[in-house]
């Protein structure tokens, strides 16, 4: 099915180059992937929810943001350096250098494995690619896990609707249909290159600290920004104490919930050092302050992508959910249809997934910049419950989901745990959500969800306490911006902050008594309409708006 909205983006696109804002007369639902979701969109007038603007973020003299900082100096956080090549970038368009043909009724497996081997085995060009993989329009038959482990390799095919290029996940195996996976667990540390943050709080946004000595780092340089899990900080948010009603909790343990930033040098001023990108928590020196240092990451592959497909998991369909009319219940067949590891600078754009049981795009272990764009995950086929159906889970940091459209999902736009952040989803929509969207378990950080629909279910940020084996604090540092959902529950962590600003839903507590968090304007939107988009302008200019849409 195609977009019905690409006339309400050219105005949106045409007001915001302009430098006006947008009135919306009636409720979004963006994409139009199912016809009777999408209602009349207007653009007329100068204002975007009536210029009501936020008391922490809101447009200064010359028109750019101000960050209002709390009194320690926290801010809510730049978000325009996730995606491919840190934001503000267009996606690529690789040549194609091999072509295939659909094969009738045959796996096409092995035949698809050694193409795309044959097309790894090229050498990458200066611009870092190697060439696209064409697959014909026409369906294919895939028994197996198409695998990509070089740079510079794209998978593209003719449409992802029923009649363009379909991959079809055949048999009874619960796996990944397709895998771009690089080598090497995670970063190696350079040996000697370790300093301290002398810093006594370094806060939240922040990009700049100062070490013991800067005098081995220069611009360029990759480094870990590394904050420690003291026993101490584990106390202060309470995860030693996680209600215990089942045998299988496990209370927070000391250097387990490490957060690793992945960053890059881009300034050095004496011994203060400048990163390229904010951080997403704060590293307090009571709670063991924490490091930078150099890393090697041979093994992370990049510039690789897949566009243009659809993926279909085959599925007993004798096997029916009796409580829910129209789902299904089996679980041996397709699981996931792509997934992203140890990789940088890669994308997925106009891809959809129908029947897999767990995910359509999983921006997985060890992957940076990463966009994942236009793409839908349709009907997933799974029993209703935990560990299922996570239509778009990230586990890496940097990335960017937007304009996404789920259906039948669990847990849609989620992050899983000790996620270092900043990531953002931006436009997306869940429909016939089974349950909540937000940060899923144990402390990740710093994302984004602006414009984020969720129909039939809620966006939550909260202390889940023994839920799984003691998720404890989801989240910290999320940022809901102009949000619609049934409901909300945000509330925030001890040391830490949480945002829900311009959101329209129903306002609960939550499953245990906590604080709080920032609520603002709620049952009002606020301007401008998305915080992502406003940043990227902010930082790179109105030209970027137009290679990220």
């Amino acid at each position: 099915m195609e977009s019905k909205d690409a006339d309400f983006w050219a105005c949106v696109d045409l007001a915001v180059l302009k430098g006006k804002k947008t009135r919306m007369l009636s409720e979004v639902y963006l994409f139009g992937f199912i016809s009777v979701s999408v209602t009349l969109l207007v653009c007329v007038g100068s204002v975007w929810a009536e210029e009501n603007y936020s008391e922490l973020v809101y447009p200064g003299e010359d028109g750019k943001l101000v960050y209002t900082p709390d009194e320690k100096g926290n801010v809510i956080p730049d978000f325009s350096h996730c995606g491919y090549m840190g934001g503000g970038v267009a996606l690529p368009d690789m040549p194609v250098v091999m072509t295939v043909e659909p094969q009738a009724e045959r796996d096409d497996t092995e035949r698809l494995q050694a193409a795309i081997d044959k097309v790894s085995e090229r050498a990458v060009g200066a611009n870092g690619f190697r060439g696209a993989l064409l697959l014909k329009r026409g369906e294919y038959r895939i028994d197996g896990t198409l695998q990509v482990r070089a740079s510079g390799v794209v998978l593209r095919g003719e449409g992802e609707g029923e009649d363009g290029t379909v991959l079809i996940a055949t048999g009874t195996d619960k796996r990944t249909l397709v895998e771009f996976e690089g080598r090497g667990r995670s970063p190696r540390e350079v040996n000697g290159t370790r300093q301290a943050i002398v810093d006594d709080y370094v806060p939240v946004g922040a990009r700049a600290f100062e070490v013991a000595d800067a005098s081995d780092f220069e611009i360029g340089d990759q480094v870990i920004v590394h904050r420690p899990s003291t026993a101490e900080w584990i106390a202060a948010i309470g995860m030693d104490r996680i209600e215990m009603p089942k045998p299988t909790v496990v209370q927070w343990k000391p250097g387990t919930y490490d957060l690793k930033f992945d960053r890059v040098v881009v300034v050095i001023d004496g011994n203060e050092i400048t990163v390229d990108a904010p951080m997403g928590n704060a590293f307090e020196r009571e709670y063991g302050g924490g490091w930078i240092y150099k890393y090697e990451y041979l093994g992370r592959i990049e510039q690789v992508g897949i566009e243009n497909l659809r993926g279909v998991s085959e599925f007993d369909d004798r096997e029916k959910d009796r409580r829910r009319e129209g789902e299904f219940v089996d679980e041996d067949h397709g699981w996931n249809f792509v997934v992203f590891s140890r990789v940088k600078n890669a994308w997925a754009r106009r891809v959809t997934s129908v029947y897999f049981g767990y995910s359509c795009v999983t921006v997985g272990s060890q992957a940076k910049w990463m966009t994942v764009q236009d793409s839908r995950c349709l009907d997933p086929v799974s029993q209703i419950t935990g560990s299922r159906r996570y239509s778009f889970p990230v586990h890496g940091q940097l990335s960017l989901v937007q304009r996404c459209y789920t259906r039948r999902g669990r847990h849609d736009y989620v992050l899983h745990a000790r996620v270092p952040g900043p990531n953002a989803f931006v436009d997306c929509v869940a429909d016939i959500a089974h349950s909540d969207t937000g940060p899923h378990h144990r402390w990740s950080v710093a994302t984004l969800f602006d414009n984020v629909i969720v129909k039939g279910n809620a966006i939550n940020v909260q202390d889940r306490q023994s839920s799984g084996t003691g998720h404890g604090w989801a989240g910290a540092q999320k940022v809901l911006w102009n949000c619609e959902a049934e409901s909300f529950v945000v509330q925030s962590p001890p040391t830490s902050q949480n945002y829900a600003i311009g959101c329209i839903g129903k306002k609960r507590d939550g499953r245990h008594e906590r604080e709080a968090a920032h609520w603002e304007s709620h049952g009002k939107k606020v301007s401008p309409r998305s915080l992502y988009f406003k940043q990227l302008e902010d930082r790179l200019g109105v030209e970027a708006l137009g290679k990220v849409r």
